[in-house]
């Protein structure tokens, strides 16, 4: 299994426009919530998501559903998916048992644009992550007011101030 910071130094040497978002983001932040998966925001246009696929196949990454992962890049069928299935994000997943899982959100409350304006600057392993602002975590975890969300919202309230 490789590790998340692997994913996301290889995600930046290929040059693949993502933002993280989710609880790897809350991290970041100072958080000390845990997470079992790595969520992006993608810039959402063939060339971007041909690196991101080239690295996902790379790293051995497969969809959750069982569809090919080519499937990401066909925007009238994600589309489809999100009116007909409700999908948010397009999960992919190591083969190996406990492997890493990476959720592609396909709709998110942030446009890409402003999500990457905004975005925290932070070096891992001499890669530059880009990691989601307080105040577009707090939008997106506002949106999707789960129990775990509410804690995050709370957080992010207080952080607020010094961001």
């Amino acid at each position: 299994m490789q590790s998340i910071i692997n994913l996301l130094t290889a995600l930046d040497a290929a040059q693949v426009a993502f933002v993280l978002v989710g609880g790897q983001a809350m991290q970041l932040h100072g958080s000390q919530r845990s997470t079992v998966d790595v969520d992006l925001v993608l810039q959402m246009d063939d060339a971007n998501l041909e690196r991101f696929i080239a690295v996902a196949k790379d790293f051995s990454l497969k969809p959750i559903i069982p569809v090919s992962l080519d499937s990401l890049k066909n925007t009238a069928l994600v589309q489809q998916w999100y009116e007909e299935k409700g999908m948010l994000a397009f999960a992919l997943r190591e083969a190996a048992v406990g492997g890493m899982v990476i959720d592609v959100l396909v709709r998110c409350e942030v446009p890409y644009s402003e999500l990457s304006e905004r975005a925290k600057l932070g070096k891992l392993n001499g890669a530059t992550i880009r990691f989601a602002s307080v105040q577009d975590l707090l939008t997106m975890k506002r949106a999707a007011s789960r129990d775990k969300d509410l804690i995050d919202i709370d957080f992010l309230q207080r952080i607020q101030s010094f961001d």
